[in-house]
């Protein structure tokens, strides 16, 4: 047979070659600013015209996945009918962050375990009643995982404490890798030996682990937008949301902790990142510690 009659290397040069101009294409300014206003009014994120080419490049993926050869015919199926039902959670899956690890920033389980829990347990917390917590902005799991080691191992020094975890992303992608509970050996690295051992299974590779199903069912995972007017079933103990308002802008940030407060237990705890400041706001809340804060 000759080579030259098969079709085959033919199609996959003329696949190769419209990736190769979908790469080196730009996204129009109307189509970056019409993005740009979606992504805030609905996820709260800030998109300034210094985050274009990043947009641009995360797109990518979406548009050779579905085919498309331009970021405008994108832009004009994200907005049409078709579109808003059935690529807005790619969407948001592509433009959100997904970084965490387990025991980030370490001074938070310090504080938890030298200050606010027993605090909260002197108070009686956790005792006729379980200790609600709350990982906003949950990622990958890492965090909620965390909290559940910190909280297992304290119940184990004061007999009759109790706890529930909840766990949120906007991100159901995400979320569902975070109910697997299944990590990298990499990925747990910063977890202590003692912790390792009694709280995660490994493959039978080694390559990596599982958390312990005692641990998983402790948290339960829901989907929530911030911008979306919610309000919890209870009021949480202790609320984490560390890392995460930094994408959004400054009024945006202040109506979201302004929920938090709402959802929070009078003398509960908010923990924010190390890199966010409620400096100015007008809230109902006294700090405690860098970056830790006591409902009044």
């Amino acid at each position: 047979m000759n080579r030259n009659s098969d079709p085959a290397p033919e199609k996959l040069k003329q696949a190769m070659d419209q990736s190769m101009n979908l790469v080196r294409s730009e996204m129009g300014d109307a189509e970056f600013k019409r993005f740009s206003e979606h992504i805030q009014s609905e996820l709260g994120i800030k998109m300034p015209p210094t985050k274009k080419v990043l947009l641009q490049s995360r797109f990518q993926k979406r548009l050779r996945a579905l085919g498309m050869s331009s970021y405008k015919e994108y832009c004009d199926y994200v907005f049409s009918d078709a579109g808003r039902e059935q690529e807005r959670m790619h969407l948001i899956d592509v433009v959100t962050t997904n970084t965490t690890h387990f025991f980030r920033e370490p001074k938070h389980w310090d504080i938890m375990n030298n200050m606010v829990l027993p605090e909260l347990w002197d108070r009686g917390v956790g005792r006729s009643s379980a200790l609600r917590i709350w990982s906003a902005g949950c990622s990958s799991g890492e965090e909620p995982y965390t909290l559940g080691m910190v909280l297992h191992e304290w119940s184990a020094r004061c007999q009759g404490f109790d706890f529930t975890i909840l766990a949120t992303d906007i991100s159901q992608k995400i979320l569902t890798e975070a109910k697997r509970a299944v990590y990298a050996m990499d990925k747990v690295a910063d977890v202590p030996m003692q912790y390792k051992k009694k709280y995660m299974l490994k493959s039978k590779d080694q390559r990596l682990v599982k958390m312990d199903a005692m641990l998983r069912n402790k948290v339960s995972f829901q989907r929530l937008n911030f911008m979306e007017d919610f309000r919890l079933q209870n009021r949480q103990d202790i609320i984490f949301c560390r890392n995460v308002v930094i994408y959004f802008d400054r009024p945006t940030q202040e109506v979201l902790f302004r929920k938090f407060c709402e959802n929070l237990q009078p003398g509960g705890y908010l923990f924010i990142g190390h890199s966010e400041s409620l400096s100015g706001m007008t809230l109902p809340i006294r700090q405690v510690a860098p970056t830790v804060f006591q409902r009044l």
